[in-house]
């Protein structure tokens, strides 16, 4: 029976920034003990201390050299890796979950709309931010910052949706930058290699490869019928993957809190500065309070200094904070009752947490 061939349409409007840190516990350990840099390191278990038992997390490029990859039992490492150069380190997700939410604080400062995969990774839809002379500026920018406030790299891909920038950045790690104009779609994924097609695993890729599909240019040789009939909905999905269509959105997970922060080329140095960068923190703040239909009771500041010092506070009120005014004088209040004495301020924040969705029920009227 042949299907009815689904007619396509290729959003090509939008931006997407796929962030894919490089391997990102390993360098996390590195970064805190430079001496493993040199060293084939493996966040794993000790399989010669567990009976044999574990599975790697990840691994630093180093020991990716010898084979050593994701998902493979820690055992393998042994027989890959020169023991004079293998260190096993057991993960420590508390860590990996702190840095993780600095990075993401990171791409708060450029767009809400930001879907995680991992703690790792994440899509960010940048269509909105007009911040910047080009989203490949912007994505540039990210990336320094991740290094600046993390001293970890991260590869980045920039296309006009999530497919191509998810390949994008897996097209030159570590510390890519490829970025894939809707013109430049087509010749790209003609080229790639069908195992590099997302979504491609170990059972489908011979299965492919026996129909004489080797990459992209070969894929396009099949008819959609065909590929449906093969391959049930992942087919669809190849047919779609080959002419660089994915109209997936970004998806956003209910926010338990929304803030934003910026850090400053110039540093501030008085109070009137600080008062005129809250006040468009509070506004932006509400502005994205508005967009999502939320609001909180409680208001958090965060400040660094110019020797990287960070301290918190927050204020909790009774009632709902309502309205940038009341957030920016929440923050200000917080300001004065706990700022560095000697004024050199690098990076200010607001945040609203506690976040609850605005109904007629939990509206303060005045009355």
């Amino acid at each position: 029976m042949a299907w009815l061939e689904v007619p396509l349409t290729n959003d090509i409007s939008r931006r997407i920034l796929h962030i894919d840190m490089d391997a990102f516990y390993a360098s996390i350990e590195q970064r805190d003990e430079p001496s493993l840099r040199q060293k084939a390191l493996v966040i794993a278990h000790d399989p010669r201390q567990t009976g044999g038992k574990g599975v790697v997390t990840t691994a630093n490029y180093v020991a990716r050299q010898y084979g050593v990859h994701s998902a493979m039992p820690a055992n393998e490492a042994l027989k890959l890796v020169p023991r004079r150069l293998l260190v096993f380190k057991a993960p420590d997700f508390t860590k990996y979950r702190a840095v993780s939410q600095q990075i993401h604080a990171l791409f708060h400062q450029v767009t809400d709309l930001i879907e995680p995969v991992a703690l790792d990774e994440a899509y960010l839809d940048v269509s909105a931010n007009h911040d910047f002379a080009t989203k490949i500026d912007l994505a540039l920018w990210l990336q320094a910052q991740i290094q600046a406030t993390c001293q970890l790299t991260c590869s980045f891909g920039l296309s006009y949706n999530k497919f191509l920038a998810k390949e994008a950045s897996e097209y030159n790690k570590p510390n890519g930058r490829t970025v894939i104009l809707p013109e430049q779609a087509e010749a790209f994924l003609d080229r790639l290699p069908i195992a590099a097609f997302r979504g491609v695993g170990k059972k489908t890729l011979p299965r492919l490869e026996a129909l004489g599909i080797t990459d992209g240019a070969s894929l396009k040789q099949h008819s959609q019928d065909e590929l449906i009939q093969l391959f049930g909905k992942m087919g669809l999905g190849l047919y779609q993957h080959a002419r660089g269509v994915d109209n997936r959105p970004v998806h956003v997970a209910d926010a338990k809190s929304i803030g934003k922060e910026r850090t400053y080329r110039a540093i501030k140095t008085t109070d009137a500065q600080v008062e005129k960068e809250l006040q468009k923190l509070a506004a932006l703040v509400q502005d994205a309070l508005s967009r999502k239909q939320k609001h909180g009771k409680t208001v958090v500041l965060k400040v660094r200094d110019a020797d990287f010092n960070t301290i918190t506070r927050r204020v909790t009120a009774a009632n709902y904070i309502e309205g940038e005014t009341a957030i920016f004088q929440a923050a200000w209040q917080l300001w004065q009752q706990s700022h560095p004495a000697e004024l050199a301020i690098r990076l200010l924040g607001i945040t609203v947490t506690g976040l609850d969705p605005q109904q007629f029920e939990n509206i303060d009227l005045p009355l």
